[in-house]
């Protein structure tokens, strides 16, 4: 008898201890939170300690987006005489395709119409000016590649006037082609639930004009308050190989104003954009890290199918590949080297000339710069701008 009382008592008394440590466990941890906060108010001690954090003010996980961006799109012309390719799919081949189906976001620059509307007001007898119309089916190719956005801010959108300009928006509308440039226009779009904002430029008052820099900084100003990520495109710059170096003052080709690529790109950062992507001198330009943001001063020629030159270094092209988190920040960046064979049909380049080409370009353009492309096209960021938020 006196053995089953004495174990009922050690029992308890195991259990008592049991409980004690675990009410005192309690205790210190409800403690430590309740000390972790500033001194709380009255209404907050009348609610009690807050267990579990309010998920729903945290920020959300961070969640990075890639945006591919190649330069001027000319997919071949039948004005005013045929200049096609047997198969359309040929113009862009799928060794080049694999390399596009990285993005989150390709954009391109459509430099062409798809429309068979047969009169053009462009005086093509000079040499000086050209009018490009390719077969509306066209569109459903660059739709099977996977582009996304097409800029059409460029003095050849309107190459086959107001009825050529519609019946090409109709088409890439289509396929699923969101176009770029049109006069006030913000285009909205969501990746990975981050809302991206798009605005296109050009040196032309029917659209967004790179002249107009209060205008085009109060249009990045309002897209930054609505998205997560601001991209400008930018047709700005004179034409041609003797066009390969940018300078900080305006710029003419053939008496025409095209703008200070420089200042302009520039001051869209400083009004809130996160990248800058310019087209247009069908030559690469350098690239620069301005304010932490990435701005390229032209990307080259894509495609130009018995059109565009590809004499010297007007056959080097690109597909520039950057990585961006959701404050819009550069995390990470590659410029993936391409040329045109004679008949301006895109391929990867395993010389990585234009790559070397770039390399040369920063440095002579700003030489006092950190920026950096090492010899496999990967740009250099500074971790410590990307980590800031």
């Amino acid at each position: 008898m006196f053995d089953r009382r004495l174990g009922q008592l050690l029992s308890f008394s195991l259990l008592s201890c049991f409980c004690m440590g675990i009410g005192i466990g309690v205790f210190l941890r409800f403690g430590q939170i309740e000390s972790s906060n500033a001194a709380p108010t009255p209404s907050k001690l009348a609610k009690g300690p807050k267990l579990l954090p309010d998920f729903h003010n945290l920020p959300p996980f961070e969640s990075n987006i890639t945006i591919q961006a190649v330069g001027d799109i000319v997919p071949g012309t039948n004005f005013p005489n045929y200049r096609l390719p047997r198969n359309k799919n040929r113009l862009i081949p799928r060794s080049v395709r694999a390399y596009l189906q990285r993005a989150d976001l390709l954009f391109g620059n459509f430099e062409s119409t798809l429309t068979n509307h047969p009169y053009t007001r462009k005086n093509i007898s000079t040499g000086r000016a050209f009018a490009f119309r390719s077969p509306p089916r066209y569109a459903k190719l660059f739709a099977d590649v996977g582009f996304d956005v097409f800029n059409i801010a460029n003095n050849h959108a309107f190459d086959f006037g107001k009825v050529g300009f519609r019946d090409t928006m109709g088409n890439l509308d289509k396929v699923g082609i969101q176009t770029v440039g049109h006069k006030n226009q913000i285009l909205f779009l969501e990746k990975k639930n981050i809302t991206i904002a798009m605005i296109g430029f050009a040196p032309y008052t029917r659209y967004n004009s790179i002249h107009d820099l209060q205008t085009a900084a109060a249009l990045v100003k309002e897209a930054k308050s609505r998205a997560n990520i601001v991209v400008v495109s930018m047709h700005a710059g004179a034409e041609g190989r003797k066009a390969l170096y940018v300078q900080n003052k305006t710029e003419y080709f053939y008496g025409e104003n095209r703008g200070n690529s420089i200042k302009f790109a520039r001051t869209m950062i400083d009004a809130g954009a996160d990248l800058v992507l310019g087209h247009g001198p069908h030559v690469p330009r350098a690239m620069e890290i301005y304010q932490d943001k990435l701005i390229a001063y032209s990307l080259g020629n894509f495609l130009g199918y018995r059109t565009l030159s590809t004499k010297a270094q007007a056959s080097y092209s690109m597909i520039l590949e950057v990585k961006l988190n959701q404050w819009g920040d550069l995390i990470g960046g590659k410029i993936i080297p391409m040329r045109m064979t004679r008949r301006g049909i895109p391929y990867i380049d395993q010389r990585f000339r234009t790559v070397g080409l770039l390399r040369y370009l920063n440095r002579k353009a700003f030489p006092h710069k950190q920026f950096k492309i090492n010899q496999l096209g990967e740009i250099i960021v500074n971790q410590s701008s990307a980590l800031s938020h």
